[in-house]
């Protein structure tokens, strides 16, 4: 089974008023020095056999680093990593971060693949995200991009913002196409418990997304980027023919992989556990020899399969049924057949030719028939 390797880079240059993902303000450089300290600490106790088929740099916005520190990352992975085994090297990367300096040093270093945190190209929109960047700066990131000879980039959309439209999400596809991405990841606006945008939410200066208005914006998009040459292979994910994600499809078929960095999650030889979601915790730990875990589980052998079920439905072709037994060692409906048999019934599942998939209904709301199956 292939492996896959994550590294969270915890800086922003600020933070996003949606955002609940762990990152942090670097207060200075020893912030970034003491990080990539630590993470070279943590990379040494690898085990042995992890050999990765799949690297993810994601955060945060990796590009925050400057070339210097971007240079001693790549310097750690080389050092643990044999990165010529490596399929896919993916970098996430905000507008107004790349320049052309770091890109021609990503590529020089085997990055591969870059997604791109455009959002949206509305201005408005972007200050009610509390986005730093523009509408110019995704254009820019792109060009800067393509000059460097970046062949696989991917975009992110969001959708569901309050205050937008038919007339909006439209508008944002026909940018998209514009600018003819290889790969495009659209998600819904989630109001999350303490940030700021939750805070607006409370207060009343805002108000949710209806959710007609999100499911018409949702299935616009379907709708234009299928008609535009883009297949849609998971519930949030778009791209034309050979540019699916690697990385995540490991996560969607209960893949084994492991994540370093504070926040970091991993999943191997059927342990799961994370790290500390704090970076001076996470830095004064390997400092001091020990490791810093978050939170540490394993799974009885129905719970991983469980598991597996739902993240492989994820994935519009579903699960093929005799395929997951041999995986698993367990059936479908071995684990959940009431429940099964239910939401069937209900229309949000469909068994044909001996393979369980979400229905097209089950599209916009995934997590109600997830909620059942766990």
């Amino acid at each position: 089974m292939q492996h896959g390797l994550y590294i969270h880079v915890p800086f922003c240059l600020s933070k996003c008023n949606y955002c609940d993902f762990y990152s942090v303000t670097p207060g200075d450089r020893r912030d970034k020095e003491e990080y990539l300290d630590a993470l070279n600490i943590e990379m040494e106790g690898v085990a042995a056999d992890f050999r990765p088929r799949s690297v993810y740099i994601g955060g945060g916005t990796p590009t925050v680093l400057n070339v210097d520190e971007l240079k001693r990352l790549f310097s750690i992975l080389q050092a643990h990593v044999d990165l010529e085994q490596v399929s896919e090297f993916t970098m996430e990367a905000n507008p107004g971060t790349l320049t052309s300096e770091n890109t021609a040093l990503i590529k020089e270093m085997g990055v591969n693949r870059v997604s791109l945190g455009a959002q949206t190209f509305d201005s408005e929109v972007l200050k009610l995200l509390g986005r730093g960047h523009s509408a110019e700066d995704v254009q820019e990131a792109w060009r800067i991009l393509a000059d460097a000879g970046i062949a696989n980039r991917s975009l992110d959309l969001m959708f569901a913002v309050p205050g937008t439209g038919r007339d909006h999400m439209l508008a944002d596809c026909k940018r998209l196409l514009e600018l003819d991405s290889e790969h495009v990841s659209a998600y819904a606006l989630s109001i999350e418990e303490g940030t700021p945008l939750h805070f607006q939410y409370e207060s009343g200066l805002i108000e949710a997304m209806d959710e007609d208005i999100a499911r018409e914006q949702y299935d616009l998009l379907r709708e234009f980027l299928a008609d535009n040459g883009y297949r849609h292979y998971e519930i949030s994910n778009f791209s034309k023919e050979g540019f699916e994600c690697l990385h995540n499809q490991l996560y969607w078929s209960g893949g084994e992989y492991i994540g370093c960095g504070p926040s970091a999650h991993s999943h191997w030889r059927g342990r799961r556990f994370s790290n500390t979601a704090n970076l001076w915790q996470y830095t004064r730990s390997f400092l001091a020899g020990t490791v810093p875990i978050g939170m540490e589980e394993t799974l009885a052998d129905s719970e991983k399969a469980c598991e597996t079920l739902v993240m492989s439905l994820r994935r519009l072709e579903g699960v093929e049924v005799e395929d997951f037994e041999n995986r698993t060692g367990f059936s479908p409906y071995q684990l959940r057949g009431e429940e099964i048999e239910r939401l069937i019934d209900d229309g949000l599942l469909e068994l044909s030719a001996n393979r369980l998939r979400l229905t097209e209904q089950a599209l916009f709301i995934s997590d109600t028939v997830f909620r059942e199956l766990v």
